[in-house]
């Protein structure tokens, strides 16, 4: 009898993922074919597309917004790596320094995030006016020029970038440094390592998986955002995201739309590839282990 039963056993984990397959299937997989036929097809929305498959959607993309596409990977690769500066130390200090008090400033971190992300980005707005709280106080101190202005500019957009990202960095950094062995820490002073040598030569490299994912998730956030650059920039800082919005919803030029979104998931996979390779995934299954 439990010799009948080896069979059901063998089948039960992949009734257990049935699930996650049949989500990845519904909401990822159909949408994804989905939009790489629309892309292919030809028509508008007063007489219907028919899918002809002709490309020309795709070199149109690329010739007509081939800056907003270089803007979109700059603005996301800057505001990474200043995400990744600014959270790091205070991931660190947390991890190693926080005591009882970690869960406590976790929470004063994510709060903020509790509010809405276009409340978030309006705030800021608001904040980098000409006459907002900064500007316009440094202005009146005479600090400033009257014509100083940082809304509609590209730091701008970055620095709206950084902030809305802030906790998807966080959080992955503080999990790889909570995780590293203290001994290993101890050891490496009783090697006689000063604090700056113990820290590139084994917290860093250990927190490696941290580093890694939360460049993945704010990499990809950032540069197929488009709410910021819509709220904080102009014209002239018009990501990739702006374009696809504008064709959906305005333009109703659905094959471009979605033409572009395709070429966009196409360079993300194609830069999160080199970056896992340059960064070395295996060294970070190494170190997870």
């Amino acid at each position: 009898m439990f010799a009948r039963l080896r069979p059901g056993r063998a089948v039960a984990p992949y009734l257990l993922g049935l699930p996650a397959w049949v989500y990845l299937l519904l909401f990822f997989l159909i949408p994804l074919a989905s939009m790489l036929a629309l892309s292919v097809a030809t028509g508008n929305p007063l007489v219907g597309y028919s899918y002809t498959g002709h490309i020309t959607e795709f070199q149109d993309a690329i010739v007509r917004y081939h800056r907003q596409f270089l803007r979109s990977f700059y603005y996301g690769g800057l505001s990474t790596i200043i995400t990744l500066l600014l959270t790091y130390p205070v991931a660190y200090w947390i991890a190693f320094h926080g005591g009882r008090h970690k869960g406590t400033l976790l929470f004063l971190i994510l709060l903020p995030f509790a509010v809405s992300f276009v409340i978030r980005t309006l705030a800021w707005q608001f904040i980098l006016a000409d006459r907002g709280l900064v500007l316009g106080q440094l202005k009146s101190w005479g600090i400033i020029s009257k014509r100083a202005y940082i809304l509609s500019t590209q730091w701008a957009v970055i620095g709206g970038l950084v902030y809305n990202s802030l906790a998807y960095y966080v959080l992955p950094l503080y999990v790889a440094l909570e995780k590293i062995d203290r001994r290993v820490v101890r050891a490496a002073n009783d090697l006689y390592a000063g604090p700056a040598s113990t820290f590139f030569r084994v917290i860093l490299p250990l927190s490696s998986p941290g580093i890694f994912a939360g460049f993945l998730l704010v990499f990809v956030t950032n540069v197929g955002d488009f709410v910021n650059a819509q709220i904080l920039g102009g014209p002239g800082t018009y990501m990739v995201g702006n374009v696809i919005q504008d064709n959906f919803f305005v333009n109703q030029d659905y094959p471009m739309a979605a033409a572009l979104s395709s070429i966009l998931m196409l360079l993300l996979m194609v830069a999160i590839f080199l970056y896992a390779r340059a960064f070395g995934t295996e060294t970070i299954q190494e170190y997870a282990a």
